[in-house]
């Protein structure tokens, strides 16, 4: 494909754009949604007033929270919470 200057300016600032270009976030492998009951795990908050918090069913806060635990490899909410906090969460 043939693109004017601008088009092609704007395709290549789009295609150039590394990882250095993303915000610098704490466990990239996390959702968004997965970060943010990580942050409030780390606030000490339990379940149901994480559920409260983001208007979540109690099933559906534990789910969120098994997969914070499989993909940050720890055993329980202690280890979440250390982890969490040593990467600036839960203030």
């Amino acid at each position: 494909m043939i693109f004017g200057p601008s088009i092609a300016r704007r395709v290549d600032a789009l295609l150039s754009g590394g990882p250095e270009d993303l915000p610098n976030l704490p466990f990239p492998q996390l959702t968004d949604r997965e970060r943010e009951v990580l942050d409030l795990i780390a606030a000490g908050l339990a379940n149901p007033q994480i559920c409260d918090k983001l208007g979540l069913a109690v099933k559906t806060v534990g789910n969120h929270i098994s997969s914070i635990f499989a993909k940050l490899q720890v055993a329980d909410r202690a280890q979440a919470i250390v982890r969490a906090r040593d990467a600036g969460l839960g203030r």
